[in-house]
């Protein structure tokens, strides 16, 4: 009998680590592996599959840089044009995940279901960009596994602005691509 619920635990524990969906963030700075949480959030970890199945993310970069809080990308190629995206997502944030250092959350404008592909990770605790803490904060959806030296990095580039974006690292980070782990 013992037997039989070691098996069975052994097993939940395996096939729990076959569903974990991850995605690694290949850069010029190095490689960022990030677990998607799809039970939290699965409208968001939707969505960002769908751009990384398309192959979108591939070539554009991180374009803002702020130490002692997120390093963003997702959205700009690496002359910094806005990429076209499609439909915003709706809002997840009600979903118990916080803003903690190394979680990766959807960026938005003032409206809460405006996210569509850009998305940040937090490279301290951020609780403000909890939902409730100041209104309507930011959804969760994933956290880095392996990697965060590479966001440390980054954080470290010094920053400029170039016409209306401020934050813009000096050294061009490029995400030369996303992809579900299992296709490295």
């Amino acid at each position: 009998m013992l037997k039989h619920i070691i098996s069975v635990i052994a097993l939940s524990t395996v096939s729990l680590s076959v569903l974990a969906i991850e995605v690694d963030v290949v850069t010029n700075q190095g490689s960022i592996t990030i677990d998607l949480n799809e039970a939290a959030a699965p409208k968001t970890v939707e969505n960002f599959l769908r751009y990384v199945d398309e192959g979108f993310y591939n070539n554009t970069i991180f374009h803002r840089v702020m130490p002692g809080f997120m390093v963003q990308g997702g959205g700009f190629t690496t002359t910094m044009e806005r990429k076209e995206t499609h439909k915003a997502v709706v809002y997840e944030a009600e979903n118990g995940l916080f803003n903690d250092r190394g979680t990766v959350a959807m960026a938005r404008t003032q409206d809460p279901n405006s996210a569509t592909s850009q998305f940040f990770i937090n490279h301290v605790d951020n609780p403000f960009l909890n939902h409730g803490t100041r209104g309507y904060g930011y959804t969760v959806f994933g956290k880095v596994t392996s990697g965060m030296d590479v966001i440390d990095k980054i954080a470290k580039i010094s920053t400029k602005t170039i016409g209306p974006y401020q934050n813009v690292p000096t050294t061009t980070v490029i995400i030369e691509k996303v992809v579900r782990s299992n296709e490295l």
